[in-house]
């Protein structure tokens, strides 16, 4: 490049490395680091499949905030038109480290020259985001690696991708459907063993029951 760009606005996550800025035509590709594809699958401590990819994003989506401003600093442009770049939240916290140092992405070493190896070593060492279970690099993925899949392996969904909500009760575990009377008021915590859905076979296959009764009360 000749000449060095800064770019900055409300960021919006398309997904684990790439933003979309307000007022900016093109996309922006964090740099140096490489993110879990959209529709990429993990595996976690447990041996359970996860979508990585959309972790990914939501862990990208907390680190600029809901519609937060970032102000990134041009290096390249790739061929699709993307600008390339390292960018930062409004605390000057680089999001392209952050990334790596939460385990979310990895140092994409062919176009950062290990600048980020620093931060990928702290979060292997941690067990952090991928680093818990296993995965395939993305880089590896793109180009049609897959993670071996035991039979009947369950895929843990995440919100997002998958809409049915599996609450936990007092007395059982309900699976609520988008529309019902409660399903806006239900809130998912996984920490609890919660889950979401993709299908409500899924669901009574995970031990879930159907809602039932007025309102929705489990």
């Amino acid at each position: 490049m000749s000449q060095e760009r800064i770019v900055s606005g409300r960021a919006s996550v398309v997904d684990g490395d790439t933003l979309a800025l307000e007022g900016v035509a093109q996309r922006v590709r964090l740099h140096g680091i490489d993110a879990p594809e959209g529709k990429q699958s993990c595996t976690n401590a447990a041996g359970q499949t996860y979508l990585c990819g959309a972790k990914a994003a939501q862990a990208l989506a907390g680190l600029i905030g809901r519609n937060g401003r970032v102000v990134c600093r041009q290096e390249d442009m790739d061929r699709y038109g993307r600008i390339v770049a390292r960018c930062s939240t409004r605390d000057r916290v680089e999001v392209n480290a952050a990334m790596v140092r939460s385990g979310w992405a990895v140092d994409y070493r062919r176009y950062s020259r290990g600048a980020y190896a620093r931060q990928e070593q702290a979060a292997r060492r941690d067990k952090a985001g991928l680093w818990e279970g296993r995965f395939v690099t993305p880089e590896e993925w793109r180009r049609g690696k897959r993670m071996p899949a035991g039979r009947g392996d369950p895929v843990i969904a995440v919100e997002g991708t998958c809409r049915i909500k599996g609450n936990i009760g007092q007395r059982a575990r309900i699976y609520h459907m988008p529309g019902s009377a409660a399903y806006d008021s239900v809130r998912i915590d996984t920490s609890r063993g919660e889950r979401w859905f993709c299908s409500e076979r899924e669901a009574r296959d995970a031990g879930w029951r159907p809602i039932h009764g007025p309102g929705g009360a489990s």
